[in-house]
């Protein structure tokens, strides 16, 4: 072998390989997530966090049961039940914990997603969830400084803005195809039970009958809100899309539509009470 082969393989090598003081500031970063992760500190906010999320379900899952036997003004969404949540004595206070709960919940699956060992399609779930988190947690903030607004009008105005384009259109119906995906996906796991992948250690038939129709129930609710998006763009008409509100609304409006969303009302609110279970079995 030439000098100058010899010479070029290790100057390959060394490109390959990382300077040591980045191996060294890598590994710390990992050393500190783990550190975080096994903290307690890290499960009180876990532990909240899914606390306040279960608590947005049952809210949320009461105002659709006031809708469902009488005539009701709240928005029957999450937005409608954080503000509900403020109405109550020290909601103030509660909307606070609620926020930095859910921002824990956002830390938590960034965490997963960066130092866990997670496959590729349980971090693409990890970051959807993560938004979610996000978006609610920041809807608590707004509502707690008193500058939330109405989710469903946002939404319409939105969708309003988009099928002002033609490529809109698309677009609108392509995130109803979307929505109904995860609706899907949502009933996949109440089937299958693959939510209890979430779950560390043993628990109880009850939760796991709990997440079954929990999971089943949001499935329902992604889908109409999923046809509703669809809906709205073939008829171009922005009026048709909303979320969860124009869901439940547009439920009730059908034949037996009471029983229907007391139904569903129901299933939300045991997704609510598994949240507060998961709260204590969340596999870190």
């Amino acid at each position: 072998m030439s000098t100058a082969t010899s010479t070029r393989r290790t100057a390959k090598r060394r490109h390959r390989c990382p300077p040591d003081g980045f191996r060294t500031g890598h590994r710390q970063k990992v050393s500190t997530a783990q550190e975080v992760r096994h903290s307690r500190t890290y499960d009180v906010a876990i532990t909240v966090g899914l606390i306040a999320y279960g608590l947005v379900h049952l809210l949320v899952a009461w105002i659709a049961l006031q809708l469902a036997w009488g005539r009701s003004s709240k928005e029957a969404s999450q937005q409608g039940a954080l503000q509900e949540l403020a109405a109550q004595p020290l909601g103030g206070v509660l909307l606070w914990v609620v926020a930095i709960g859910l921002f824990a919940l956002v830390g938590w699956r960034a965490l997963e997603i960066f130092w866990g060992h997670l496959k590729p399609g349980k971090k693409v779930s990890s970051a959807g969830r993560a938004i979610v988190y996000l978006v609610l947690g920041v809807s608590a903030v707004k509502v707690a400084v008193g500058s939330g607004g109405s989710s469903t009008g946002q939404q319409r105005t939105a969708s309003a803005q988009l099928m002002a384009h033609g490529p809109g259109r698309v677009l609108v119906v392509a995130v109803g195809v979307a929505i109904i995906a995860i609706g899907c996906y949502h009933v996949y796991k109440a089937i299958t039970k693959k939510f209890t992948e979430d779950l560390a250690g043993g628990v109880s038939d009850l939760t796991v009958l709990l997440g079954r129709i929990g999971y089943a129930a949001k499935g329902v609710a992604f889908g109409v809100v999923g046809v509703l998006f669809g809906w709205a763009a073939i008829a171009y008409d922005p009026q048709k899309a909303g979320g969860l509100d124009t869901a439940l609304r547009t439920i009730k409006e059908q034949p037996f539509g009471s029983v229907l969303l007391t139904v569903l009302a129901l299933g939300i609110a045991a997704f609510g009470l598994y949240a507060f279970s998961w709260s204590r079995n969340a596999r870190r």
